[in-house]
């Protein structure tokens, strides 16, 4: 006999629904943080929270937060959630599907009166992507006291538009302290956004551990001339050291091995003219582990090699970190217990790493925390082909549900 779970429909007409707001011609979402469509989309967020009865919450920094009662009310609750901003060619499942997957949770409970010992809190990160303000996963970065709160909100945007007054703007900018929700525990629920689960014909990831971040802006100043008159060996190429730090991180990821994955982004070239030797050059490095002495010992090898490639070619080039987050070992009850509840529901599974950063890697300064993943077809993410099978969704939600209402009834 199947166990009862949360009802596929509503769960998927929330994300479809939800997926209208900030829609793209292509089928994809453009909800940006702190834009009219985020507006849009917190207001239907917190509509939906208020039909389902849960008391509405909003902090300083916009992280919105909908808790319904425990019969201990002074326990500190259990909460799950994620974001609803996207990046510019965002999918429909990114982030939204946690949140909605909460409400759906919420909404169980609900309907069949059952009551928790401790609070369920669902929660809704401010600025998860760092598209227009950085850096990424700044709500809960802020929330866990990782960064401060005045210096996110004097942050200025790719648009010249400062955080705070935005968030004024769009009637987010609230009242309760940051931080001031401390959660018995913290548990995620996403899409994979990577290939591994379809690969290997599996329903859900039990995430043990996410990796380390770096990342880096690096400004290389050569020597803007003719590209036809002057000598190879006299050249100060601002273009040419811009590809060959390219090749260098990732010829030292290939000799890593691991987890260790490294990748240039952006380049962008001066004066950007195909018979003119550039004379400056801007490109981002992303350097990844989920071992902290070893992304610090590439981070290292690349800053020896900046200043061996200066040398040799005549060029001044600077390095300035964009975000540094170390690897997150997320809490092993909590694991098992996704682990736990997959096995119940008979649903093939494995423990796995994510390569992506989450508001879940925040949280787990303050409180136990882990993830649950569900496949990505394809593994695309940020794209509007970003798709995740409905009843993957629902055995998704499911896990969580049984997940959450094992923390909740716990002394």
């Amino acid at each position: 006999m199947a166990r009862e779970g949360v009802a596929e429909a509503p769960l998927l007409a929330r994300i479809h629904d939800h997926g209208r707001i900030g829609a793209t011609d292509r089928g994809g979402v453009c909800r940006i943080a702190l834009t009219d469509a985020d507006k849009a989309g917190r207001d239907q967020l917190v509509a939906w929270m208020r039909e389902l009865g849960l008391q509405v919450q909003i902090d300083q920094i916009g992280n919105i937060f909908g808790t319904r009662p425990g019969l201990s009310p002074d326990a500190a609750p259990v909460m799950t959630g994620s974001h609803i901003d996207t990046v510019a060619t965002g999918g429909r499942y990114d982030g939204i599907y946690g949140v909605m997957a909460g409400l759906e949770v919420a909404r169980w409970l609900n309907e069949r009166k059952v009551q928790t010992q401790r609070p369920l809190v669902v929660a809704a990160f401010t600025n998860e992507e760092g598209v227009r303000f950085m850096p990424d996963m700044m709500g809960s970065l802020v929330y866990a006291g990782g960064y401060p709160l005045q210096q996110a909100l004097d942050t200025v945007g790719t648009d010249g538009a400062r955080l705070g007054d935005e968030l004024h703007r769009i009637g987010y900018a609230g009242e309760l302290p940051c931080g001031a929700i401390r959660p018995h525990a913290f548990i995620e629920l996403h899409i994979e956004q990577g290939p591994v689960l379809e690969a290997e014909g599996l329903t859900i990831g039990a995430v043990e551990d996410l990796q380390g971040i770096s990342w880096q802006e690096i400004t290389i100043t050569g020597q803007s001339n003719h590209a036809g008159t002057t000598p190879m060996h006299l050249r100060r190429d601002a273009g040419y050291c811009a590809a060959a730090i390219a090749v260098f991180v990732r010829g030292l990821a290939q000799r890593y091995g691991g987890s260790q994955v490294a990748t240039v982004g952006v380049i962008d070239l001066q004066p950007n003219l195909i018979n003119v030797i550039a004379a400056r050059a801007t490109l981002t490095v992303d350097l990844r582990n989920t071992d902290e002495a070893t992304l610090q010992r590439a981070e290292g090898e690349l800053a020896a090699y900046l200043a061996q490639l200066a040398l040799e070619q005549g060029v001044e080039i600077a390095a300035k970190p964009l975000a540094r987050f170390e690897p997150v070992q997320f809490d092993q009850r909590l694991v098992r217990c996704i682990e736990a509840s997959a096995a119940s529901r008979q649903l093939p599974q494995r423990r796995m790493t994510s390569g992506a950063g989450h508001d879940a890697q925040m949280m787990a300064r303050i409180c136990p925390a882990a993830m649950i993943f569900v496949p990505s077809q394809g593994g695309i993410s940020h794209n509007p082909r970003e798709h995740t099978a409905p009843a993957e969704l629902t055995q998704g939600a499911n896990v969580l549900l049984d997940v959450l209402r094992g923390l909740c009834d716990e002394g």
